[in-house]
């Protein structure tokens, strides 16, 4: 067992813009670690591939003096780029499990629309994240003379306490709205970035991870995109590509180690984590459809292990890019959409997407220590090669 190790007393970098174009040159992902899945991926593998939609990241990392440690940020998603604040697009959420939070959801479920972007962040700032994206979304255009624009945002959250000093309410407005403008296309930074930056998943460190899928057929090619939040579950059911890897894997179980019951460490002992799932389309589909899209999500999820436990919150929000005029508020409307009998193959990438993309969130994280001398390992990328080829499914990069 290896116990807790404070860390150095020296302020680390206080990433303070962390933007989705700063994923490092040869950072490896799960599929550059032998990692089989199917289904095709976009050119990115990202949420990115989704024409128009773009991703923003505040990372906060910071020794404080007065012994605190920071370790928490802000991920900002928007459906259509900065048009958002304009704009929206057809939307449905759905709750596997409710210990979270995701505002806004009441009108998203009333409406069908999704109105301005998705934010991400721990679970006590989603107050202050929530009046940065209405203060943003003013300042964006559209207030009446009273300086007042009607707006219910879409924020989500998980608990990062474990790492983060999560009652020093280090997250400002002024991060999410640098999330927000720092929003790009292009390839999304995974692991210890934004809203993830101290979150742990099936006890190894974790974070923000994303993928996608691409599907074809009745003469029309759609994209599929997740981005994940991933803060929960415990070792023992993990399984990565159907090996059981919570079962080699055993030390560093920062929740569930006996060890650090016994000496006097109060730590959860049952899946108290949560994830937030954000799936893009440019798929044309109506708010009922997205509803189930959403839902698909939680398959995803299972595949990993996840048995969605009492305190998890597990939260989906799913909308699509398409049907832009009809979104316009004009009085009479007019929207495509595929058939239900065709929805199959958009049910499977949603379901191969989300589990790529937890994977990859944890592949990409880095060891961490924070809070009170709290760790948490990052899943070992050699062990996990090691146990793929062990059971059969190793799949070399071509």
């Amino acid at each position: 067992m290896r116990m807790p190790v404070a860390i150095a007393a020296r302020a680390l970098l206080l990433a303070a813009a962390c933007a989705a174009g700063a994923v490092q040159a040869g950072e490896p992902r799960a599929r550059d670690l032998g990692v089989p899945f199917e289904g095709t991926p976009g050119a990115l593998n990202a949420i990115t591939d989704v024409a128009g939609v773009s991703v923003g990241q505040v990372t906060l990392i910071e020794d404080r003096s007065d012994g605190h440690k920071v370790r928490t940020g802000v991920t900002a998603i928007l459906p259509r780029g900065q048009a958002s604040f304009y704009t929206p697009v057809f939307g449905g959420w759905f709750a596997l499990n409710g210990n979270g939070e995701m505002t806004g959801t009441a009108w998203l479920e009333e409406s069908g629309q999704l109105e301005g972007p998705v934010m991400l962040t721990n679970t006590h700032s989603v107050g202050v994240v929530r009046d940065a994206v209405i203060a943003a979304r003013i300042q964006a255009g559209g207030a009446d003379a009273s300086g007042y624009w009607w707006s219910l945002p879409v924020v989500a959250e998980t608990w990062d306490g474990h790492l983060n000093d999560i009652n020093g309410f280090h997250v400002k407005p002024e991060h999410a709205a640098q999330a927000l403008r720092d929003a790009r296309g292009g390839p999304v930074a995974e692991g210890n970035v934004g809203g993830g930056t101290g979150m742990i998943c099936h006890e190894f460190k974790c974070g923000i991870g994303t993928a996608s899928r691409r599907v074809g057929g009745d003469g029309h090619d759609y994209t599929v995109g997740a981005l994940v939040q991933a803060n929960y579950g415990v070792r023992n059911p993990l399984r990565i590509a159907g090996v059981p890897v919570g079962q080699h894997l055993r030390n560093d179980r920062v929740y569930t180690d006996p060890a650090l019951a016994s000496a006097g460490v109060a730590v959860p002992n049952a899946d108290t984590g949560s994830i937030i799932v954000v799936i893009a389309t440019d798929a044309p589909l109506l708010p009922h459809q997205l509803k189930r899209i959403a839902k698909r999500a939680g398959m995803g999820l299972a595949r990993m292990g996840s048995y969605a436990g009492n305190g998890s919150g597990d939260l989906f929000v799913a909308f699509s890019t398409a049907n832009t005029e009809a979104s316009a508020g004009a009085p009479l409307n007019q929207a495509q959409f595929v058939g239900n009998d065709h929805l199959d193959a958009l049910f499977e990438a949603t379901v191969q997407a989300t589990e790529e993309a937890i994977v990859n969130a944890m592949v990409a994280a880095r060891d961490m220590t924070g809070e009170g001398g709290h760790y948490a390992k990052a899943l070992p990328h050699g062990e996990l090669i090691r146990l793929l080829k062990r059971y059969g499914r190793y799949q070399p990069r071509r």
